[in-house]
């Protein structure tokens, strides 16, 4: 469809100019009456094309700006001035091709993003040998072998005792990253020097690199804010344009001055130059290592008013470590371990991970379970071995035991609440420490118009206090279920409102926001599935960034507008003189239209954003202002 349309502008470019040519020729030659019907044809027959195209765009509820093109052609093929018609011809034309190469140079990280998807792996057979299979075809568990310098095509686990590879489209890293075996391997990294061999983990659908394909084909296609940003000065644009040219012509009584003063009410600013802006700082975003799901999504966080944050895998590392075993009476170290540990294999919690990790560290098998079953949010229950045992919140263990489950918690830690055969059998303390750069980024929201702020959490109250407490976030509210959540983001005032999380259970909360940020670096299929951005690489610092430049796109964006609607009313004032010919002033808006184009080519800014994580959330501002 693009190819088609793309070709179409070439096709009508060339045909304006072949057209222009053959006017001035026949004109110097003495036939300028041929030229006249030749000019007035073609321009005829442009008018209808681009009203039909006009008429498409009224009916999907945006307004026609090309309205003040087309009266200014007819206007100057009315009033003779057929040469000054074909220039506008060519401005709208070469108007389009100019939006397609400059959208090409804004979108020039996200195309790459889609030019470097693999779509080939290369399977080892049962056999020993190795055949290409498309990335769809391939199943978990089949082994790959990926040749130097090669894109991964499915995530997976490094069967080769080291590799190194290059993991930049993915997390920003400059620099190659070393691996070794058992470590796992996202696909779209580059291998380096060696051939290397990895086990699929997850299918082509669920691979990070697909996802970021996905996310970047949706970005793609949502031009929504740019039709909005359009229409709120469309039509007073075009009322202006019409009430000056319709002055002119009744101040001078020249019918003439009124296709001098039209030819120059572009509206290339409102129709090309931010659209331009747009697609440059969603680029720009993706270099950043965040993919904003559109246009919308960027308009919408450069008005951030208010935000909110989950804990477990947002504010801290998302990677807890048991710290201690606080068993009852009655049971030992061991058994509360390994029985949560069974427990807990069922379970898609965060700390679940932990606690299996640490189970399967004690070297004795974990006993499976006859039945077992996720309580949403609030824990596990398993039958193992004939006992009943349950995993999770204080208050889920304590309706199930009848009695009041806690233990003290240290900053920075969580407790999993272990009961079995409904008496309580004791807890398992984990730590999960802020990020380095939380503290920092909530400092910078607050000092850059972010009114306020909140955590938002399913885990217990006194480990939200502790985390909210280390990384300056004053309004708490724990122990939540999901619709609270979502019934607590959707009355966070002012808006818009930000909402940040990370796995299966923020899903609903990041959909309900305004803006939904999931932390997708380690694979959050779900969140990220719902939420309107995700963060590439594992640091919130990059919200930052992602917050910053869309600040900057929409000045730029505006910027814009404002300069060649500027230019444009100044020049049309001049032109109800009479100083302008409309042959000049056809021209003349050409060099508007690629002033206003450049303008907005700025919201593309320069170098890459690959300011370390560690660096302070205001120093990373400034850097991102000065580009």
């Amino acid at each position: 469809m693009r190819l088609a349309r793309s070709l179409l502008r070439n096709i009508a470019v060339m045909a304006a100019l072949a057209v222009l040519a053959a006017t001035l020729i026949l004109d110097v030659v003495g036939a300028g009456s041929a030229g006249r019907w030749l000019a007035t044809a073609f321009v005829a027959a442009f008018i209808v094309w681009t009203l039909v195209g006009m008429v498409r765009d009224v009916l999907r509820g945006h307004v026609g700006l090309d309205i003040l093109a087309v009266v200014a052609m007819v206007a100057t093929i009315a009033v003779g001035e057929y040469v000054a018609s074909l220039i506008v011809v060519l401005m709208l034309a070469g108007g389009q091709l100019l939006e397609d190469f400059a959208a090409g140079r804004a979108t020039s990280d996200l195309q790459a993003l889609l030019d470097r998807s693999p779509r080939i792996a290369h399977v080892r057979d049962t056999a020993g040998g190795v055949r290409d299979a498309d990335v769809d075809d391939v199943a978990v568990g089949e082994v790959l072998v990926v040749r130097p310098a090669e894109i991964v095509p499915l995530d997976g686990v490094l069967l080769t005792e080291s590799a190194s590879f290059d993991e930049s489209s993915l997390t920003g890293e400059s620099m190659p990253v070393s691996h070794t075996v058992g470590d796992e391997v996202l696909s779209g990294a580059i291998n380096g020097s060696t051939a290397v061999e990895v086990r699929v983990s997850r299918l082509a659908g669920d691979s990070q690199y697909q996802q970021i394909v996905s996310l970047v084909r949706e970005a793609q296609s949502s031009r929504a804010p740019v039709v909005r940003l359009a229409d709120r000065f469309a039509i007073p644009f075009t009322a202006i344009s019409l009430v000056l040219a319709g002055a002119a012509w009744a101040i001078s009584g020249d019918s003439a001055r009124f296709a001098e003063v039209l030819v120059l009410a572009t509206p290339c600013p409102l129709l090309i130059a931010a659209p331009v802006a747009f697609l440059s700082g969603l680029s720009r975003t993706a270099r950043a290592g965040v993919i904003l799901k559109g246009g919308a999504v960027l308009e919408q966080l450069a008005r951030v008013r208010s935000a909110a944050f989950d804990k477990t895998g947002t504010l801290t590392r998302g990677r807890p470590v048991l710290v201690d075993i606080r068993p009852s009476v009655g049971t030992t170290h061991d058994d509360l371990l390994l029985l949560a540990a069974a427990a807990e294999q069922y379970s898609s919690h965060v700390l679940a991970g932990s606690i299996l990790q640490a189970g399967r560290a004690l070297g004795r098998p974990l006993p499976a379970a006859s039945e077992a079953g996720e309580v949403a949010t609030n824990g596990v229950t398993a039958l193992i071995e004939g006992r009943t045992v349950a995993v999770g919140k204080p208050a889920f263990i304590a309706s199930l035991t009848g009695a009041e489950v806690t233990t003290p918690l240290m900053s920075g830690q969580a407790a999993a609440y272990v009961a079995i055969d409904n008496t309580y059998a004791g807890a398992l303390v984990l730590a999960d420490d802020p990020r380095p750069e939380s503290a920092a980024v909530i400092a910078w929201l607050r000092d850059h118009d972010v009114e306020r702020i909140a955590l938002l959490t399913g885990d217990a109250r006194a480990t939200a206090d502790s985390i909210a407490a280390a990384v300056g976030i004053d309004e708490i509210h724990a122990e939540l279920l999901p619709p609270d959540k979502v019934a607590l983001a959707a009355e966070l005032q002012p808006r818009p409102t930000m909402m940040v999380g990370d796995g299966v259970n923020d899903a609903p909360v990041l959909a309900a926001a305004d803006i939904g940020i999931a932390m997708g670096a380690r694979g959050a299929t779900a969140a990220g599935d719902a939420a309107h951005a995700v963060v590439l690489v594992d640091s919130l610092s990059r919200i930052i960034d992602a917050i910053a430049i869309s600040r900057h796109t929409l000045r730029v964006a505006f910027t814009a507008i404002w300069i060649g609607i500027s230019l444009s009313i100044a020049l049309m004032l001049v032109a109800m003189t009479g100083a302008i010919p409309a042959v000049v002033g056809a021209l003349t808006q050409e060099v508007v239209d690629v002033v206003t184009i450049l303008s907005a080519l700025r919201a593309l800014g320069g170098r890459r954003i690959g300011i370390p994580d560690e660096t302070s959330a205001g120093e990373r501002l400034d850097e991102v202002e000065r580009r």
